[in-house]
């Protein structure tokens, strides 16, 4: 008995529950106009600016110290940095993890490290989410690839939105946009039958329904050539005064009919959820204050879901892990960025050659010495200041 047998005497072994026959239980299930998320416009957009930018980070490699945390550059660092996975950028492979979390995964994001015999990561292959199944078990949870299971510690799991019941699996954010996707599949809609529709006229010609011309459609096409199609633009019309009365009139716009209003509430609903600003989606204006903390409230914390799982995934030592750089991604002017180092210069918190690389600009040897005080005083030459040593200037001492 194969399964679809089995599945049939089952149905007829146990009766389908009444709801099932109901109204209520098809407008549920059959759902009219659905569409899934990855295929909305605006959560695509939403999607992409969190996915952009995030891959756009540098990724560090840190290690823990007395007096603060250093960057460590090696083979390792290299590898997650630059070259992570064989056949793609470092961008591409950190916007794919990022964007299948968010979309096609529901949550999950599946990537599986191929060790080499010296122990070492050789490769980090993603995994389609259409082949991931991850299915409880005592360890808590196993992973399913392709019909071979693999414990959590074999793989990468990134996973966004705990789920209450699952925490060690992401649910994404599908039942809260759900709703908003169908209004906004249906507006896109009814927009475009309402801009392609044939029926708009911007001019009704009113004809007396007795005459011969009027009872066929060649009549009518008739009248239209003999009285309006043969006319030049910006000509007259010439029309009997008692046969044929012309009225124009102004066809309802989207305005009309609200479309637009609901629309943008939908988008700034959507925006908020995804945890975006509006300006994003075509609502409202750029707001620099709001783009940073944007930066702050969403594109970190879930960077900060990549970091920890590759550092508890990749690293023996716990000294060390991985960070993302996220002092690019703020939206700060020229002036702004000189004028923070140029005062981290003068307390000597920094060297020239470190501003410099803030801006984007290359090293100089000339500038690597650090300076301090009004003058600008090399720090070795500190002592040399007779004020500072004497409480006071020559002239001072003299009397």
């Amino acid at each position: 008995m194969n399964f679809f047998q089995k599945l049939k005497s089952k149905a007829r072994a146990e009766p389908i529950h009444p709801w099932f026959l109901t109204t209520d239980a098809y407008d549920t299930l059959c759902i009219s106009g659905y569409q899934r998320l990855d295929t909305n416009p605006e959560i695509r957009t939403c999607v992409h600016k969190i996915a952009n930018l995030i891959s756009s980070m540098t990724i560090y490699l840190m290690e823990n110290a007395e007096k603060g945390d250093n960057r460590i550059k090696n083979e390792l660092s290299r590898k997650l940095d630059v070259n992570p996975c064989s056949y793609m950028t470092r961008k591409n492979f950190i916007y794919w993890i990022v964007s299948t979390m968010l979309l096609e995964g529901k949550g999950n994001s599946i990537v599986f490290p191929k060790i080499n015999s010296a122990g070492l990561i050789d490769d980090l292959i993603p995994i389609q989410p259409g082949v991931v199944n991850i299915l409880v078990n005592d360890k808590p949870y196993i992973v399913n690839i392709n019909g071979k299971d693999y414990t959590n510690d074999d793989i990468l799991h990134f996973a966004y939105n705990p789920a209450s019941n699952e925490p060690w699996k992401g649910k994404g954010f599908t039942v809260e946009l759900k709703d908003l996707v169908e209004t906004l599949a249906q507006a896109a809609k009814t927009k475009k039958g309402f801009m392609s529709d044939k029926w708009k006229p911007s001019v009704i010609i009113s004809v007396d329904a007795m005459t011969d011309e009027f009872a066929s459609e060649d009549g009518r096409e008739k009248i239209l050539k003999r009285y309006i199609s043969d006319s030049q633009v910006g000509k007259p019309w010439v029309i009997p005064a008692d046969m044929i009365k012309v009225d124009t009139l102004k066809p309802l716009s989207l305005q009309d009919l609200a479309i637009t209003d609901t629309v943008k509430l939908d988008k700034q609903t959507i925006a908020g959820l995804i945890g975006v600003p509006a300006f994003f989606l075509g609502v409202g204006e750029f707001n620099k204050d709001e783009y940073n903390n944007f930066v702050d409230t969403t594109i970190l914390p879930i960077a900060q879901v990549i970091e920890q799982e590759l550092t508890k995934k990749l690293l023996y030592s716990p000294n060390l892990y991985f960070k993302f750089n996220p002092r690019s991604l703020y939206n700060y002017s020229l002036t702004e960025m000189v004028g923070a180092g140029g005062e981290m210069v003068k307390l000597m918190a920094m060297s020239r050659n470190e501003l410099r690389n803030w801006l984007g600009m290359s090293p100089r040897e000339d500038m690597e010495e650090l300076l301090a005080l009004e003058n600008y005083i090399p720090q070795d030459k500190l002592g040399d200041q007779l004020k500072l040593l004497q409480g006071g200037d020559n002239n001072a001492k003299d009397e």
